[in-house]
């Protein structure tokens, strides 16, 4: 495992993107258990990126304006709902004491779905994962596998972080009305602000 492979995907990971909004703010709101779903379903939405890196399917998204517009405008939609949701009380940053069974696969789904809406993820691992692979590697395959499960890891670690510092931060949140007003409109604005850039992305 290269030092370089692994600070580059440090880099990558700790950059603010929609898999972190989501998980701060599911640590403002709900708590650390509820930061930890967040984590890992945003990780979980990296794996079809990887897989289509894999398997080549992300060339597809590469060369077609079609395919690449259609995917990204369906990541922009779901980015906006995600705005809209958030400004509401019983959206992403509603605060609740628990989380139960049915909420935490709700959790899981969206952060999902917040990472696998977004075609640059696909062609960032087809430019990304190749560049660590030897061209004599005898198992090129298992290198790629290996390189996203460590890339995966990471991706969960730095969320988790991330997430059980906001609901470290919780307490002094949830009892301000206030407060909590001000960030359901500011992590509105910052899914809008994503969706903007989205948008605006070229192959």
């Amino acid at each position: 495992m290269s030092a370089e492979f692994l600070i580059t995907s440090l880099i990558v990971v700790a950059s603010p993107g929609t898999g972190a909004l989501y998980t701060i703010a599911a640590g403002l709101s709900r708590g650390s258990r509820a930061s930890l779903i967040a984590a890992f379903g945003s990780t979980l939405g990296i794996v079809p990126h990887m897989a289509a890196a894999i398997v080549g399917l992300a060339a597809l998204l590469h060369t077609s304006a079609v395919a690449f517009q259609t995917f990204k405008y369906l990541g922009v939609a779901y980015l906006l709902y995600m705005a809209w949701k958030t400004l509401g009380e019983r959206g992403p940053l509603s605060v609740e004491a628990e989380v139960g069974a049915r909420s935490a696969l709700q959790m899981t789904v969206t952060g999902v779905l917040i990472n696998i809406l977004n075609p640059k993820l696909s062609i960032f691992f087809l430019a990304f994962l190749p560049q660590f692979v030897s061209a004599d590697d005898a198992h090129p395959l298992g290198r790629m596998v290996e390189l996203s499960a460590i890339f995966m890891l990471m991706t969960f670690v730095v969320f988790a972080i991330y997430g059980l510092f906001a609901s470290w931060l919780r307490d002094h949140v949830v009892t301000r009305p206030k407060v909590l007003t001000w960030m359901r409109r500011s992590f509105a604005a910052a899914f809008v602000a994503l969706g903007a850039k989205l948008a605006t992305a070229e192959r």
